[in-house]
């Protein structure tokens, strides 16, 4: 079993000595996770244990043979990894919306804040955790409390899709990434890169993750600094990552997980 863990979702916490945590919402209860060098642990913290987080495997032997060398060579260094399939969509909504615009940094700390202040806290083996305000909580939110928390730009986007949320969500459960991403793009205020990110998050399934974006051309580009990378402008990066792949949607998961998860440690 894997002992590496991709942690590019803001909720994760890190400790002295490596030991990461969050807290999650599944459709019975509020789970908290941590990961220290003995693996991984969970535990139900409210509600039931019905309904478990589940964890997306990704194997490096999958890794598109078209790609080049030194990124396949750095990214089997991982070994296989695991990585959480966000267990509420509502949350994937709220994290892609939340690093709409704004570095990933700035968003890790609007994500927290946004939580910590409107959402449910718990209590995790290193001290509190929070998970998202849900849809209703958001609806009945002044201006003013939005803009305390960091998300004044963002309550247009979050009010649309929390009340958009609560009428499609129990069909939206129940999609494949792909319509999935579709269906969001519906929502006012939430674009392709949007909808693609929360998808995928939700899923589990990297292959429809918007390629292009920034973070995966910043991470490839420090993996195998000596290819010749399209400049930051070029829109050729997306074709160029895709097409290694081809029509094999796993080698594409494999691909792009294994970057960010690369990125995540590496940050």
């Amino acid at each position: 079993m894997s002992n590496v863990l991709t942690v590019d979702h803001p909720a994760w916490q890190t400790y002295e000595g490596g030991t990461r945590a969050r807290a999650v919402r599944t459709a019975s209860g509020i789970w908290t996770l941590s990961h220290d060098q003995d693996g991984l642990h969970l535990a139900c913290v409210d509600g039931t244990e019905d309904v478990k987080p589940e964890f997306v495997s990704t194997d490096p032997a999958h890794l598109p043979p078209a790609a080049p060398a030194a990124l396949r060579e750095n990214l089997a260094e991982l070994g296989v990894t695991r990585r959480l399939a966000n267990p509420w969509l509502w949350d994937a909504i709220t994290t892609a919306i939340l690093r709409q615009v704004v570095r990933a940094d700035q968003a890790r700390k609007v994500y927290r804040t946004w939580c910590s202040a409107y959402g449910t806290t718990v209590e995790g083996p290193r001290g509190a955790l929070a998970v998202a305000p849900a849809p209703a909580a958001v609806l009945a939110l002044a201006n003013e409390q939005f803009a305390a928390a960091g998300a004044k730009f963002h309550r247009t986007a979050l009010t649309a899709a929390a009340t958009h949320y609560e009428q499609h969500h129990s069909k939206w459960e129940h999609l494949k990434v792909g319509a999935l991403a579709t269906a969001l793009t519906r929502i006012p205020r939430i674009g392709p890169w949007t909808a693609a990110a929360a998808a995928t998050d939700y899923t589990g399934d990297f292959h429809a993750y918007p390629h292009d974006d920034l973070a995966v051309r910043t991470w490839a580009a420090k993996i195998a600094p000596t290819y010749a990378w399209p400049d930051k402008k070029d829109k050729a990066f997306g074709p160029l990552w895709t097409g290694w792949a081809g029509t094999d949607r796993t080698a594409l998961h494999t691909l792009t997980l294994a970057t960010l998860t690369w990125g995540a440690h590496t940050r």
